[in-house]
């Protein structure tokens, strides 16, 4: 079976699973989309107004704001893989509880396992923390950590999430800056070169 048939088998088996929470409340299952052989896996933390309706993911204003920073670094959504921790919207647009987060936990990790992403960019917090349970997204956005993913070597990426930045431009700022490193991760497995990295930012911010 390939990566889409498996997606689509796991997206069924998710609208089927009557124990999942927040269904109630939800217009429908917002579940992952994009390119399944992607080396960067994008996710989120929940379903807002508009993704609910639309049953996709990031299509809000947070969501364009998404797509713009991908174009920054050289791609287009339809290239990479964007997904959240939780998949029905939570009343109100209220923070995901972890007995919610634990319940989608194992349907995420299947979702990895399937794309077998080479870099896991983490937007906000909730999914920061599924892979840096101890980490301040204050102290660590932008700084790649290197993790063992069920015996697979995977780097993350903690990113501030796009709604954060609508709301804060100092936040706006460093999303920008943090994004243009996404690529150099891509390219090299090596540890940051902060110098290299500087001088490819400051002659990228202006493209963006």
């Amino acid at each position: 079976m390939d990566k889409k048939s498996r997606l689509l088998d796991l997206k069924k088996r998710m609208q089927e699973d009557k124990t999942l929470p927040l269904r109630s409340g939800a217009t429908q299952l917002v579940f992952g989309e994009g390119n399944p052989d992607t080396k960067v896996y994008f996710l989120g933390e929940a379903p807002g107004y508009f993704e609910d309706k639309h049953g996709r993911p990031f299509v809000g204003l947070a969501g364009q704001l998404l797509d713009k920073l991908i174009e920054s670094i050289g791609l287009k959504r339809e290239d990479v893989y964007i997904s959240n921790v939780v998949r029905f919207r939570p009343p109100a647009n209220r923070d995901p509880e972890p007995s919610e987060l634990a319940a989608f936990a194992p349907y995420v990790d299947e979702e990895i396992g399937i794309i077998d992403p080479k870099v896991i960019v983490t937007l906000g917090r909730f999914s920061m923390n599924k892979f840096l349970p101890d980490a301040r997204i204050s102290s660590v956005h932008g700084i790649k950590s290197a993790i063992d993913w069920f015996g697979k070597k995977i780097i993350v990426f903690p990113m501030y999430h796009p709604a954060a930045a609508l709301r804060n431009g100092a936040i706006m700022e460093n999303l920008k800056k943090d994004f243009l490193l996404i690529k150099l991760a891509m390219e090299s497995g090596n540890d940051n070169k902060k110098d290299d990295e500087e001088s490819i930012i400051e002659s990228q911010l202006s493209l963006i």
